[in-house]
């Protein structure tokens, strides 16, 4: 066996091929010389998560080079910009979840948000929460638990203990943040908080 053809070799997401890949922007603004995070309010006519708020951002496709690209063209289609009217600062960290999902997102600039025109069709409204808001509220944290429930064909039988078998739970967090009348909470607050940390806000 000659192992030296795994020297070198980059470490990847285990099983990555299984997920739902995906890409979003955490988009600073800056508005009469206050810096921003602007969200959207999902349409109440898509399919998934209708009305809830999020970031920019969607699946990744085949035609998309990396996930930034995605990011990128995805936050253009949203709220109506160019290429150029968005500059990437940086990743921040992946986020995998126990839902078979993987989340690649990034910290950019609108350039001027004073072009912004969300997409009817996927965004119901856009708003800006100073960053100075979140500096000043840290989030309420809750957990909730995930459990592993084997599908009816499982083979127990080949398994220590059997259908007695104890299973791991785990906890997940889930951050809230109230501004006004918005409640930003699930993986668009993981996002945000993992973004507020890097930044030692």
């Amino acid at each position: 066996m000659d192992l030296i053809k795994l020297a070198g070799r980059k470490p990847d997401i285990m099983d990555s091929e299984r997920y739902f890949k995906s890409a979003v922007t955490v988009p600073v603004v800056n508005i009469d010389g206050v810096d921003q995070i602007l969200f959207e309010v999902r349409s109440d006519t898509i399919k998934r998560q209708p009305g809830e708020i999020s970031f920019p951002g969607g699946g990744m496709e085949k035609t998309d080079s990396c996930s930034m690209e995605t990011a990128i063209r995805e936050t253009t289609e949203e709220l109506g910009i160019s290429k150029e009217d968005i500059q990437i600062i940086a990743p921040l960290d992946i986020v995998i979840t126990p839902f078979n999902l993987i989340i690649y997102p990034y910290v950019g600039r609108i350039l001027n948000p004073g072009i912004i025109k969300p997409n009817a069709d996927e965004v119901k409204e856009v708003f800006y929460v100073p960053i100075d808001f979140f500096v000043k509220n840290k989030p309420n944290t809750y957990y909730v638990t995930v459990k592993v429930e084997p599908t009816a064909d499982f083979p127990y039988h080949l398994i220590p203990y059997g259908n007695n078998y104890r299973w791991r739970t785990g906890q997940y967090p889930e951050h809230f943040y109230q501004y006004k009348d918005h409640v930003i909470w699930g993986l668009t607050a993981r996002i945000l908080l993992n973004f507020l940390t890097l930044s030692g806000i």
